[in-house]
């Protein structure tokens, strides 16, 4: 059985804010005087979208998920099993799959998957599993990212901006794809490294059985130098692997869709890999880092231009720290 992605769609908030605008307000909520340009200059950012009141990470999976049923022609009732697939979330309980699932008006077998920004990867790698196994003939798998609202409004200090600053690369967005058996092409190839050792890296520490209360835990805190070493030590082995059981180089795909944190990190991936350019969807420039809805929403604008038989490669970096690979086959 070939299984793959057979519609994808994204969503994105309307409000837009620019990056010299975001440090404007932490420095006036802060009181502090930070370099002009300072997040702009180190981050490549120049804008991203965010939520506005009354909007969720469920907010973003739904609108995304009507518009990959659209894309399908589907109805909601179409779909056996939906993965909410993110690193945001509504609330601790219940899943926020129920929460996409009462406002779509599927009854589809619904269920969470985390991991970091690589969380929407693996909601698509678990949807081809289940698919091959005969749990679900077909799976909606959605994200909804709210990144921007675990970002730190105040700083006491410039160390403390250091280690607030990869929150404030932020963009909120949803995306959806459908995933079931197919005639031709699919999935054929994914691959996995975790380096677990390295979760203390950054992430946002509150809402679990560690520290469940206590505003101070409820921000992005990570050191963005520290996550890039830790990636550039896992060299480009995964990719090799790729290569040598595929038997595709760079020029084997239509498109590389690589996770994207900031400009100087994708400039590294490009400069290490040798991936063209051209073959890159750039995103982090206008939408920020996207956490796991990145991949998506590349996915979504690419969409169109992709022909029958058209190969993509799927790179997803998360925190944790994982790296993850998927090549497929339009």
């Amino acid at each position: 059985m070939r299984v793959g992605i057979t519609a994808a769609a994204a969503h994105l908030p309307a409000e837009v804010m620019t990056t010299a605008d975001l440090q404007r307000r932490v420095e006036r909520a802060s009181h502090l005087r930070l370099p002009r340009g300072l997040f702009e200059k180190m981050s490549g950012i120049a804008r991203r979208h965010v939520v506005g009141p009354g909007e969720y990470a469920s907010t973003l999976a739904v609108r995304a998920a009507e518009g990959a049923l659209r894309t399908a022609d589907l109805d909601p009732l179409d779909v056996d099993a939906l993965l909410f697939a993110s690193a945001s979330r509504d609330m601790v309980e219940p899943a926020t799959a129920h929460i996409v699932q009462a406002e779509l008006g599927s009854k589809a077998h619904a269920l969470d998957v985390t991991n970091a920004c690589n969380s929407f990867l693996n909601g698509i790698d678990l949807a081809r599993a289940m698919v091959l196994a005969g749990r679900a003939g077909r799976v909606l798998v959605v994200t909804g990212e709210t990144p921007t609202r675990v970002m730190r409004p105040t700083l006491r200090s410039i160390n403390q901006a250091r280690d607030a600053f990869a929150g404030y690369t932020f963009g909120d967005a949803g995306a959806a794809v459908v995933v079931e058996s197919v005639a031709s092409g699919g999935i054929f190839d994914v691959d996995t490294e975790t380096l677990s050792q390295h979760w203390t890296v950054g992430g946002i520490p509150g809402g679990g059985s560690r520290h469940p209360r206590g505003e101070e835990y409820t921000y992005f805190t990570g050191d963005g130098r520290a996550l890039r070493n830790v990636f550039e030590k896992m060299g480009t082995a995964i990719l090799d692997r790729v290569q040598y059981r595929t038997g595709l180089d760079w020029t084997g795909y239509a498109r590389v869709l690589v996770h994207q944190v900031t400009q100087p990190y994708l400039d590294r991936f490009v400069e290490v890999t040798g991936v063209p350019v051209d073959k890159l969807d750039v995103t982090v420039a206008s939408h920020g880092n996207m956490a796991s809805a990145t991949l998506g929403v590349q996915l979504a604008r690419v969409w169109p231009s992709l022909r029958s038989d058209d190969r993509v490669l799927f790179v997803g970096l998360g925190g944790g720290v994982s790296v993850m690979t998927m090549a497929w086959q339009r």
